[in-house]
């Protein structure tokens, strides 16, 4: 059988990247897989696109989807900063940025805060499994209250929603999926394509290099604790994709690798996304009993876009030309006495 084309006619394998590095069973690699699917199915060029991302294993999974398109992998935390500066400077490309959630809700808070407040059109992908896991799994800022370390330690600070943060900030567009979740998160990725503003999926994906359980004589901790290594090497373990599928309005209990559940809560099909204080109670509540609420929970479409709201030349800015740039007299004259009390 010949593969599926999309209204380009390309295939999805036009969508690809260069092979992952990341760990096997990484709910990351899911997340890239929908993005893919999402391009594919909307039919967008990848070389219309630019990919954005900071630091951390979130900020690698660019490199394995839509290889045509323009990349920028910035510093730690600034993703959404050097985003706006991106889509200012040629709004016509489309943005798609991937973060995890230390580079969003730790050093690069404040960066996400004002991107929200301005409204940029951006896909912004949050790649949320609660620990650094680039540097040996610590507490992100994200990470709930009574969480276990696989060394033991207890997180004794509330977690940042970052769901509830965009909401409150004036995100016009806020989804959360599961990463094994593809029937759901791929349409959503879609749907956060297609929107004239700020979009926010906080994705759930669970990182299997650090959920070795206490008490295992084979976990990375106990062998290291008996050990004079020569190198300090890690070894990680195989481990299966988690993946979901369930009703709209329904609940599921996810068994991740370590024995622990992850309880999901998806959106019921005649939930209303337009109501902003239905939005934050819902995820409120959903908190207060111990779930994470997926789906589409808050969508605006009356808010200006960033773009729109400055106006912005339909035109890259490094294609404009002195002619293009300086104005003539008799507009000057004009903007003189618009100013001229």
């Amino acid at each position: 059988m010949s593969p599926k084309i999309n209204r380009l006619e390309k295939t999805e394998k036009e969508y690809a990247g260069a092979p992952s590095t990341l760990c096997m069973g990484c709910g990351h690699d899911a997340i890239s897989a929908s993005i893919r699917k999402a391009f594919f199915e909307s039919s967008i060029d990848p070389k219309n696109v630019i990919k954005l991302s900071g630091i951390g294993c979130s900020s690698k999974t660019p490199a394995y989807f839509m290889s045509q398109s323009f990349g920028i992998n910035s510093v730690h935390g600034r993703m959404s900063a050097v985003a706006t500066g991106a889509h200012a400077a040629n709004a016509n490309l489309i943005p798609i940025g991937v973060s995890g959630d230390g580079d969003t809700s730790a050093i690069g808070l404040g960066n996400f805060c004002h991107m929200i407040r301005r409204n940029i059109k951006l896909t912004y992908v949050i790649e949320n499994n609660g620990v650094y896991g680039l540097t040996k799994g610590q507490f992100s800022a994200t990470a709930d209250r009574g969480t276990v370390l696989k060394k033991g330690k207890i997180n004794n600070t509330h977690g940042i929603d970052l769901c509830e943060l965009a909401i409150t900030m004036g995100a016009t567009f806020v989804a959360r999926s599961f990463s094994g979740d593809r029937k759901q998160l791929a349409p959503l990725m879609q749907a956060a394509l297609a929107h004239d503003g700020i979009a926010v999926l906080d994705v759930l994906s669970p990182c299997t290099t650090f959920n070795n359980h206490e008490g295992s004589t084979k976990s990375l901790k106990n062998i290291r604790a008996n050990l004079d290594p020569v190198h300090d090497l890690d070894f990680i373990p195989n481990a299966e994709l988690i993946e979901a599928d369930y009703e709209e309005g329904s609940e599921h209990e996810l068994t991740l690798h370590d024995g622990s559940v992850l309880n999901l809560k998806k959106l019921h099909k005649d939930y209303s996304p337009h109501d902003q204080l239905s939005a934050l109670r819902n995820l409120r509540e959903a908190a207060g009993e111990g779930k994470f609420l997926t789906g589409l929970i808050y969508l605006d479409t009356e808010k200006p876009s960033f773009a729109r709201d400055s106006n912005l030349s339909a035109r890259a800015l490094s294609s404009l030309n002195q002619e293009d740039l300086r104005p003539n007299q008799s507009e000057l004259d004009r903007w003189n006495q618009q100013l001229t009390p």
